[in-house]
């Protein structure tokens, strides 16, 4: 019976993806067809080895949205089970028939992957129905292309004996720094679900003409392994489609999306202020995102602050953004500040932000200066003004990801930092 679709995605190698399609013979006699999922022209030749070509489809990827595109395509299949390879996967020779089989109420066969201290999850087999209820995120709403599957299952409950290892075998792997660290984030979808007692908290976001990078930042928001209590997201009068992007995320109760004239981002962070219900709130950038452990770890180190800080913040994960893609380019540690001279000479923004929201209120919001209206470097004026009558805490702790890009306000607007540092310290 011929019960099976295999599809393969992000195979870059013509060498890995021969082997992953060779690989495929074993499973012949339940192979209804193959979908290989190309980011670039690649041509390959298939020796008389292979008396199943005509099974095989090669679909390039349209407008780098790998997510749409499997969803479409998979509400059309008829075969009731879909197998997935990636990257450099290639089936194991010592594999059968019989090793890859859901029993009863299964619906994901899982496997692991194993690099070094790190510990990888990625589905295998799928139930086809489950597939069209459950769909995958499209590429713009994850921060890499390595976290498309890992994220997708992280939302579900899978029982761990149903991942297994001995299954997938995988070509020379590259194990740059830069993916280390994408792997490293990755293992964290993996995080079990809780809930705890902790304070809590609210994600404020002002957006504006963010379209390529805010449902990342959203999406990040509630993928999460502790539940964020509210997410608080105005859009500042954009011009391009982030307003109709970001009312997708919008369900009324915990995500909520507001939208108001241009005005900058003081302005827009100050309209959504009054919503916020919790005991603090956490800044993020539209262009940014979270680590999925982010809420956890943050409400952990919140659980015993002192009752006189204002704000608490750590260290910030720099990823340089290119063509379809981010470079991890470090970790710049944060340092302990105490007083208005030493904030105003931090060497980086101080992030991420987490201000008590009974303290931010009390000192009347965000501040909107007269220097560009407010539309220029309202974290430092916000902070500016806080660290007058109240402490901040430092904590070693690393769970938000700056994006830099071309986009970016602050970057187009280096210049006009020693102006802005004037108006705070007048002759």
């Amino acid at each position: 019976m011929k019960d099976l679709t295999a599809i393969l995605v992000h195979y870059s190698d013509q060498a890995i993806l021969h082997k992953a399609l060779f690989s495929l013979k074993k499973l012949d006699s339940s192979l209804e067809s193959v979908m290989v999922f190309q980011e670039q022209n690649m041509s390959l030749n298939m020796d008389h080895g292979c008396d199943w070509f005509d099974k095989i489809q090669f679909i390039p990827i349209a407008h780098n949205d790998l997510g749409e595109m499997l969803n479409n395509i998979i509400y059309k299949l008829t075969t009731p089970y879909v197998l997935i390879l990636h990257d450099t996967d290639y089936l194991s020779p010592a594999i059968s028939i019989e090793s890859l089989k859901l029993f009863h109420s299964e619906i994901i066969l899982g496997i692991l992957y194993r690099n070094r201290n790190t510990i990888i999850h990625h589905p295998l087999l799928i139930r086809t129905s489950f597939l069209k209820k459950e769909k995958f995120l499209s590429n713009h709403q994850l921060p890499f292309k390595e976290a498309f599957f890992p994220a997708w299952l992280s939302t579900k409950e899978i029982s761990p004996k149903l991942f297994k290892e001995g299954l997938v075998k995988q070509g020379r792997k590259n194990n740059s720094a830069n993916i280390k660290e994408k792997q490293k984030f990755i293992q964290k979808y993996q995080l079990k679900k809780v809930k705890t007692e902790h304070p809590t908290i609210s994600v404020l976001m002002s957006n504006y003409n963010m379209g390529k990078y805010v449902e990342t930042a959203v999406a990040s928001c509630l993928l999460q392994n502790e539940r964020i209590e509210q997410i608080l997201i105005m859009d500042d009068g954009s011009t391009d489609n982030s307003h109709k992007l970001l009312q997708r995320w919008a369900d009324g109760k915990q995500v909520k999306v507001f939208n108001k004239k241009n005005g900058g981002k003081a302005k827009a962070l100050n309209d959504v202020l009054s919503h916020v219900k919790t005991d603090f709130i956490l800044e993020l950038d539209a262009d940014d995102w979270l680590d999925p452990d982010a809420v956890f770890v943050i409400k952990k180190h919140l659980s015993d602050l002192p009752k006189d800080i204002a704000v608490l913040y750590g260290n910030l994960r720099k990823w340089k953004q290119v063509e379809g893609d981010v470079l991890f380019k470090g970790v710049t540690q944060g340092v302990a500040i105490n007083g208005k001279a030493e904030l105003l000479s931090y060497r980086f923004p101080l992030g991420p932000r987490i201000y008590r929201t009974s303290f931010l209120k009390e000192e009347g919001g965000f501040p909107v200066v007269e220097f560009e209206n407010g539309r220029l470097y309202e974290d430092v004026s916000v902070l500016n003004r806080l660290i007058k009558n109240f402490r901040f805490c430092y904590h070693d702790f690393t769970v938000y990801n700056v994006r830099e890009h071309n986009e970016s306000i602050t970057k187009n607007n280096d210049s006009k930092w020693n102006d802005f540092l004037e108006t705070l310290n007048p002759n």
